[in-house]
């Protein structure tokens, strides 16, 4: 067929070339151009003015015009001693348009299309159009898309042009209706297919998607089936055949394997060989592989890894580990050898920065672990990369390394990052059913003028408070990594018309700190602060133990002077959703000596992401707060139960409480813990709150929370993966059960009364703020927590 094709296109070129006998070419016309230049021509063409021009040259002409793609026609003709090029020109695409593609994204096809030459202002080849459609069916094919059609229309134009009009009809996707392994006996069907990503139609293939098959996915249940087998020692496992049946409908697959299971092997030893270049005791204690274990492959991957890595980790970023399994099948074991090739050491001659457009290379560079100049070290890019996720500037961090040209010890590594707003200006309407409407302005920016630096500025109003608040942050005081802050506010809350205790308050702050890191993951926080707080109670309203409390204490307006020092331990891969990895914090804020009452408060939490396979991922989170006063302070009268010269108890305004959309779901905000009566009765006495939480004779029908000096929260979520939802860091699905309460102080803790909730959740990150929506159900509550349970929670917009 090829040689009959070739004497074709040999006879059509010679047809082109006029008869001729060889002469001296004095000079070069070319006809029948219009939109190509005759310069573009005269680069191609392989004959210059005073060469002597056969008919072999005229032919290697032809074929050198021809393989342009240019031109549909070229013809060579003489007149006397001038050659005449006569040309037509193929026809230019004015216009492409696709239609139909709804599996596979536009800008991927035209992508595509682009590469072969098929794409708008390129020249219009037929058969370049006659290849797209084999390549387009290819790929739908692939898809698991049989019955796929893709019908080009060509319309010709003035001026030699043409339009494109790819119409291309998708179809269904070919369901698969019957998986066969055929020759497993140590194993049954179910136990072979659990971990397959193909599988039968089920109740969950509308969201897996696994009875839709695609030659990829079978690919990899077939490397999955392999290695099933292998990480449980059948050393010498193989896959004989597979074949793929399709229905005539093409509607419907069906697959079926042939496998050959083998034997049990046993290591019966390993070497390690070739250029060791660490000890070879070090390198042992990478082996994962012990003479005598039963053989897996899992584990010899593992080991491979494991030594790449430490020797990538000084500087051999290209060193190959080769597992060579001997089998003697039959004695029925492994002898295993790993071929250890470090290649040539190599140094990194320069870090290049891509896509930061608005954040300073200085600032991106202060996060490296990798210096230019250095030995190359995998350890240290990785935590690199982390670093930079951790800023929360970027959506996307990716590491590249290329070898220098002409070198063999030299790469240069790459950083490509997409940045994202890393602030805001914003003016706007938010809503939380705690809150009620919420009305703010601010200006935020994480990344102020790309320098690192941290600012923001913003006012809130809503039904029960009132926010200013200023702050600042320079995370790079010194080259060390100190950073220093401020931070300015004024509030003023008036509880009474929420469900928390009846009283006022009007508060004027303003603290300095220090950021100081430790290790590359531990950090300390050092501060000094200063607030003054108006404390407005009303008779009758407030509760009588906040009204006996103040009095005793005999201040209203309370003056303190803080000291703060906190730890942190991080580890997280990501700043808005991390995967892996988490947070152990610890942190005490001590209203010192000469404050109006002194005390201290002690925050603890433990977290961590735990990624589970299939994208779920999981996060456990821990936290206790407890606070108590310290000193020789006394209350200055007898109020109530509080008695003059007695030692004065934690003040209520710092009290922790529970419940809320960030806390214990399901119970609105801060309604969990102590819960006591307004007003007095009719003997003199505080009311007491019923069973059910009820304050009979009360201003309020009903108990008012305060809070307490002790407060524990556990939570368990699962993170889901959502086929529409590809980016994590704009929103993310989880199903969550949270378990705590606050209490009076650490002595009234009791297990039985701990409060719980299950449900689930949605973070989303929206242009207005972030926005939270919560399902959720108490599964573990007691009466007179019924006036505050909630089932729908969502809070949106801007809050500081």
């Amino acid at each position: 067929m090829k040689r009959i094709a070739a004497l074709i296109l040999l006879a059509s070129l010679s047809a082109n070339a006029v008869a001729f006998e060889p002469f001296v070419v004095s000079d070069i016309r070319i006809d029948g151009l219009s939109r190509i230049s005759a310069g573009t021509v005269y680069n191609y063409l392989p004959v210059n003015k005073g060469d002597q021009l056969t008919e072999d040259e005229a032919q290697r002409a032809i074929r050198a015009l021809y393989n342009t793609k240019f031109f549909s026609d070229v013809q060579l003709t003489r007149e006397g001693s001038i050659l005449v090029i006569k040309v037509v020109e193929r026809p230019s695409i004015a216009k492409l348009t696709l239609r139909g593609n709804k599996d596979i994204k536009e800008e991927d096809l035209r992508k595509g299309l682009k590469e072969i030459g098929l794409s708008e202002g390129e020249t219009f080849d037929r058969l370049s159009l006659d290849r797209v459609k084999q390549e387009l069916i290819t790929q739908y094919y692939n898809r698991g898309k049989y019955n796929v059609s893709v019908d080009p229309h060509v319309t010709r134009l003035d001026r030699n042009r043409v339009a494109l009009d790819i119409e291309i009809r998708e179809g269904k996707v070919a369901k698969l209706k019957e998986i066969n392994i055929v020759g497993n006996t140590k194993f049954t069907d179910k136990q072979i297919e659990d971990n397959f990503e193909s599988g039968t139609t089920n109740w969950m293939s509308w969201y897996s998607k696994n009875d839709q098959y695609s030659r990829e996915k079978l690919s990899g249940d077939l490397e999955k089936l392999q290695s099933y087998y292998m990480n449980r020692g059948y050393a010498d496992f193989g896959v004989d055949s597979t074949q793929v049946t399709i229905a005539p409908d093409k509607r419907e697959m069906y697959i079926a394997a042939s496998i050959k299971e083998g034997e049990i092997y046993k290591v019966s030893d390993v070497h390690l060989l070739g250029k060791l270049i660490l000890p070879e005791e070090t390198l042992r204690k990478l082996v994962f592989v012990k003479a005598g274990d039963t053989f897996n492959r899992a584990a010899v991957e593992a080991t491979s890894d494991a030594i790449k890595g430490i020797l990538a980790n000084i500087g051999f970023a290209y060193a190959k580990v080769t597992p060579v399994p001997k089998l003697d099948k039959d004695k029925r074991t492994v002898d295993m050898t790993f071929y250890i090739e470090p290649g040539q050491r190599v140094y990194v001659r320069r870090v290049i920065f891509q896509g930061n457009t608005r954040t300073e290379d200085d600032v991106m560079r202060r996060q490296l672990r990798q210096l230019e100049g250095s030995w190359y070290s995998q350890a240290a890019i990785d935590r690199s990369k982390i670093r930079l996720q951790q800023l929360g500037y970027f959506k996307k961090v990716d590491v590249d390394k290329q070898r220098v040209p002409g070198t063999d010890d030299k790469v240069d590594v790459t950083v490509k990052v997409e940045e994202q707003s890393a602030g805001s200006l914003q003016f706007g309407v938010g809503y939380s059913q705690y809150s009620g409407i919420i009305l703010s302005a601010s200006v935020s920016q994480n990344n102020f003028l790309g320098t690192g630096d941290s600012f923001s500025v913003g006012a809130e109003s809503s039904t029960y408070y009132k926010r200013v608040n200023a702050s600042y942050y320079n995370p790079y005081l010194t080259d060390s990594g100190v950073g220093i802050g401020y931070s300015l506010g004024y509030s003023k809350t008036d509880y009474g018309n929420t469900d928390f205790a009846n009283y006022a308050t009007s508060a004027k702050s303003f603290s300095t700190y220090l950021g100081i890191p430790i290790t590359e993951t531990d950090s300390l926080r050092v501060g000094l602060g200063l607030s003054s707080n108006k404390i407005n109670l009303f008779d009758g309203y407030t509760p009588q133990v906040l009204l006996d409390y103040q009095n005793a204490l005999g201040h209203k307006t309370i003056h303190e002077w803080t000291g703060t020092l906190g730890w942190n331990h991080d580890t997280r891969n990501g700043y808005w959703a991390p995967t892996r990895g988490g947070l152990l914090s610890l942190s005490t804020d001590v209203a010192l000596p000469g404050s109006t009452v002194e005390y201290f408060r002690v925050s603890g939490e433990a977290n961590h992401y735990w990624p589970v396979g299939g994208g779920f991922v999981l996060y456990t989170d821990a936290q206790a707060q407890y606070g108590k006063t310290y000193g020789n302070q006394t209350y200055s009268g007898t109020f109530g139960n509080y008695v003059a010269g007695q030692k004065v108890d934690y003040p209520f305004w710092q009290n922790f409480y529970s419940g809320g959309v960030r806390d214990v779901r399901g119970f609105q905000d801060n309604t969990l813990g102590p819960r006591v009566c307004s007003g007095v009765g009719t003997n003199g006495t505080p009311i007491v709150p019923d069973a059910k939480g009820n304050c009979n004779g009360s201003y309020y029908n009903y108990a008012q929370p305060i809070g307490g000096a002790f407060k524990v929260l556990g939570t368990t979520e699962l993170y889901l993966p959502l086929p529409f939802l590809k980016d994590i860091n704009t929103a993310r699905v989880s199903l969550f059960v949270d378990v705590g309460n606050a209490y009076k102080d650490y002595q009234s803790f009791k297990a039985k009364d701990l409060r719980a909730s299950a449900g689930i959740s949605l973070h989303w990150q929206a242009p207005i703020g972030p926005l939270i929506i919560n399902f959720a159900t108490p599964i573990r509550s007691k009466p007179e927590d019924r006036h505050y349970e909630e089932r729908i929670q969502f809070t949106f917009g801007s809050q500081f």
